[in-house]
């Protein structure tokens, strides 16, 4: 290899050497920009600029799935093949561009020219299939990739009102169309304390997953003690089947902004920082330039400023922990709670951190006022809510309603299952979620109406199945997503990610063990139970869910007494058998992993022998 010139480098990160590790992944980024990928010499001169271990400067490049410690092509195309994009023919894409570069996925032409990949969600998930060349996302593309919709991509916008999506659904707002902060000027004119306690009297929890109360996490944050204080907005939105920050900051960005604006004076932060997903670099130059507008109107500055944080691909750094490591120019690991945030946050110093929806929600709150803000909603979930809905409906986009609308309302709102036919699953919540089926169509979508059904809100995922699709294969993308995305750190995740993996995926082939139905069951339970954040937490929460609806997906295809079982008779019998007796357990939430295996063990038994006397 000829001798790399880091002149442009040196030029590229002169303005990261001041902020030292904390302007670690920036270096990077600048540095990868030039060059492509990141060699040991490149490595080397960030590493020394920036006074950080060289050591650590490669852990970092490793642990990020966006940057490259070996040569790429000069272009890169990262399909999408997580579930959303499957369900449109995502595969075929993919198998269609490898075989016309006569290339494998994850391998690069022998010119340097293309790198092909295989990606986890990149948040399209409305206009699937979907990739990422370079920096330009391509949607709607044929399964030849000769038609797609290339650049920034449309915000499909629909609802039943339109309170925090107003300016989305027509491009980028600009400040001169947003019109003034009237909801920060208005906060201004009060105490902080009293601002703090408009957004308790409105009953805002966090829309990112966790439903904690807004109100109170700011005055927990406003009473701690600190030389300095920091917002955070935390936009790394890396759900599958989750795009709702990505049409909020492409089309309103001011929106978030002035909602950072407030929480900071609230709190009594100086500064604040917007956490991007990398895969979203189209977004960054429509966030530059709204806080050069907001700057140039005297709303930030001198008291109160925000710089942009742009990630590298780690799922994992949604947690906001792992996030505030990342920001530090460390691996995205979570870290061990308490302390907490509010407290010991971000450099170690009170932070409030919140996602995208929770931060525009704020603006509204303040101008209309608590009492109003309720009346939408329900008594127990005020408020508006964004629904992102993929998968197999008509009209795929980004919905907004007032809580209270029942999930039939809201796919009739989507145009109904595509081509006319039947529903087969939703899964609510994302990765991370559950399944519901036709029975859970009345539901109302409300916090305390979906906790009654045993399903999650999280982020807002709503993914649609029609009749025809292959479950074992959605959870066997499932599987893949949570083995690829564990950081490792924590051992019950970092294993049972992989053990739950393999399963799904032999399952998915037909290649049913027996027993396997009660090692998914354990491996799900104590990653539920021992994980040390809610990655791991949650990631058999879709399966343990799935094993519930249909367990006669993960009774073996064996033989019994020498003659194969058939099919027909198989899903009858253990439908019947297996489905009966796990249920009482199953349903309860709090089953342990033992009463389970005990029960499972048990009703096997009894299935194979049922199904011998049958024969």
């Amino acid at each position: 290899m000829s001798e790399i010139d880091l002149t442009p480098l040196k030029l590229a990160i002169e303005s990261y050497i001041p902020l030292g590790r904390s302007g670690l992944l920036p270096a990077l980024h600048a540095a990868q920009k030039i060059y492509g990928w990141l060699p040991q010499e490149v490595a080397s001169e960030v590493a020394k600029s920036l006074r950080v271990p060289l050591a650590d400067v490669h852990g970092v490049i490793e642990f990020y799935s966006l940057y490259y410690n070996e040569q790429v092509g000069k272009k890169i195309i990262r399909v999408c093949a997580d579930q959303a994009c499957a369900l449109k023919g995502a595969d075929r894409l993919l198998n269609h561009l490898c075989t016309h570069y006569d290339v494998e996925p994850g391998q690069t032409t022998e010119d340097l020219s293309l790198t092909i990949e295989r990606s986890p969600c990149l948040g399209l998930c409305e206009l699937a299939p979907a990739a990422l060349v370079d920096d330009d996302a391509e949607t709607n593309i044929s399964p030849d990739f000769h038609s797609y919709d290339l650049g920034i991509p449309q915000s499909l916008v629909y609802g039943s009102i339109r309170e925090l999506t107003s300016n989305c659904g027509e491009g980028t707002t600009t400040l001169a169309k947003y019109g003034e902060y009237s909801a920060y000027q208005k906060a201004l004119k009060v105490k902080p304390e009293d601002v703090i306690a408009e957004i308790k009297a409105s009953g805002l929890v966090g829309r990112g997953g966790a439903a904690f109360p807004t109100g109170i996490k700011w005055e927990g944050a406003a009473k701690a003690q600190a030389d300095q204080k920091y917002v955070v907005c935390n936009a790394d939105e890396s759900e599958p089947g989750t795009f709702k920050d990505r049409i909020l900051l492409l089309d309103d960005p001011h929106l978030t902004i002035e909602g950072m604006c407030i929480a900071a004076y609230a709190i009594g932060a100086s500064k604040g920082y917007i956490y991007i997903r990398g895969e979203y670099p189209y977004i960054v130059p429509v966030l530059e330039n709204a806080l050069i507008e907001a700057r140039e109107a005297g709303y930030l500055g001198e008291k109160f400023d925000i710089e942009i944080r742009v990630g590298a691909g780690a799922y994992i750094c949604g947690e906001e922990t792992a996030l505030f490591e990342s920001i530090e120019g460390k691996r995205g690991f979570p870290r061990v709670k308490p302390p907490f945030p509010t407290t010991n946050g971000l450099f170690d110093k009170p932070t409030v951190i919140n996602n995208v929806e929770t931060l525009c929600n704020v603006p509204l709150i303040i101008s209309k006022g608590s009492a109003k803000y309720r009346k939408i909603g329900t008594e127990k979930s005020p408020g508006p809510k964004l629904f992102c809905v993929s998968g197999d409906v008509a009209k795929p986009g980004l919905y907004e309603i007032p809580f209270g609308v029942t999930l039939r309302e809201l796919l009739k709102m989507a145009g109904g299952i595509a081509g006319k036919k039947s529903l087969k699953a939703v899964l609510f919540g994302g990765a991370a979620g559950a399944f519901a089926t036709s029975a859970q169509l009345d539901v109302k979508l409300t916090f305390e109406d979906l906790r009654a059904a045993g399903l999650p809100l999280g982020s807002g995922v709503v993914m649609v199945f029609d009749e025809t699709r292959d479950m074992r294969d959605a959870l066997k993308r499932l599987g893949k997503f949570f083995a690829h995305e564990s950081c490792g750190k924590c051992y019950p995740c970092q294993m049972g990610t992989q053990r739950q993996m393999e399963i799904l995926d032999r399952v998915a082939k037909g290649d049913v063990l027996p027993g396997d139905f009660v090692r998914l069951e354990d491996v799900g339970w104590t990653m539920t139970d021992a994980s040390l954040c809610g990655l791991g937490q949650t990631a058999a929460s879709a399966v343990l869910s799935a094993m519930k609806l249909w367990p006669e997906l993960f009774v073996e295809e064996s033989k019994v007494e020498g003659q194969k079982v058939s099919k027909t008779g198989k899903k009858a019998v253990a439908k019947k058998a297996v489905a009966k007796k796990v249920s009482k357990v199953s349903k309860v939430s709090k089953a342990k992993p033992k009463a389970v295996k005990k029960v499972v063990k048990a009703t096997t038994k009894k299935s194979k022998k049922t199904i011998t006397k049958k024969k």
